[in-house]
């Protein structure tokens, strides 16, 4: 087998995991399973991934690849602040919305019962999230005269978690609500109320 077909295969199964956990609502996806469902003997699957943990991964480090590049590139565009911040969780609303399977990854509920490392890394991912709004708040600050009403910190927080609640929303309709439904008239309503008055 070439490079290039084992790479196709990892990525098919990949693709059939993530579509797996989009429609197995609550239900533990095994190896054999998985392996029917890309027509492959197990033993194949560990010929490109040795565990399922390493598979779960392997998506996680796709979502933390697609957000991190288009947040560098929110980060470095000219923009107010509450644009650039509008920007980052509709980022992440947006990648929810195309993603559904990665929504259950990033929630945490795929995870349950899997090596505590991925979970982890979940929580590193949201983390990383709010420090990049906390930059964007710091830069503010100092370069356009931002003024928050509460400290960065708590305002970046405060921010995740609106985005985090719409995105566990999202997954717990069984992904039939958007989790962008009413966000830019909410939006409209926080922003205004983010900063005080020049």
């Amino acid at each position: 087998m070439t490079r290039e077909q084992k790479r196709s295969r990892r990525d098919q199964i990949l693709q059939a995991l993530a579509l797996m956990l989009e429609q197995g609502r609550g239900q533990r996806i095994t190896t054999a399973a998985l392996a029917r469902e890309v027509g492959v003997s197990e033993a194949a699957l560990y010929r490109h991934f040795p565990s399922k943990a390493r598979m779960y991964e392997a998506l996680i480090e796709y979502i933390e690849q697609t957000l991190f590049e288009r947040v560098t590139l929110i980060i470095n565009e000219p923009g107010d602040v509450s644009t650039r911040c509008q920007r980052i969780l509709t980022l992440l609303l947006v990648f929810a919305e195309k993603n559904p399977g990665l929504c259950r990854i990033m929630t945490g509920e795929a995870l349950t019962g899997e090596h505590e490392r991925l979970q982890t890394r979940m929580t590193q991912l949201y983390e990383r999230l709010e420090t990049q709004l906390k930059q964007v708040l710091r830069t503010g600050e100092i370069e356009q005269g931002y003024r928050p009403v509460i400290g960065v910190s708590a305002l970046a927080n405060l921010l995740m978690a609106t985005a985090e609640g719409r995105v566990n929303q999202y997954v717990r309709s069984g992904f039939r609500h958007s989790p962008q439904t009413y966000w830019d008239d909410q939006w409209q309503l926080l922003s205004t109320h983010l900063a005080q008055p020049e």
